[in-house]
């Protein structure tokens, strides 16, 4: 299992488009994958839970991954917040 901090950079937080980048990415993978906030871990291959966490710029998510592929999916992931989802940071 693999755990990383990851940190939104975009200014818009993680609305439509960068919820549909996660899910998309994290379908990809077999591995499990669930976002973390506070007290409410969502499945992020699941839109709807990926925008229930309303994460804003700034705020910290846990990225938790478990699977044969679990590097690779983690890193797509990571690279997707670093990048700020291909908007401004």
């Amino acid at each position: 299992m693999i755990e990383r901090e990851l940190t939104v950079r975009n200014k818009a937080g993680i609305h439509t488009r960068p919820a549909s980048m996660i899910v998309r990415t994290a379908s990809k993978f077999e591995s499990e994958v669930f976002l973390r906030r506070d007290r409410y871990e969502i499945n992020a291959k699941s839109v709807i839970g990926v925008m229930t966490l309303a994460a804003e710029q700034g705020a910290t998510l846990m990225l938790v991954v478990e699977g044969d592929d679990e590097d690779d999916a983690a890193d797509a992931l990571e690279d997707l917040f670093e990048n700020g989802f291909g908007e401004e940071i």
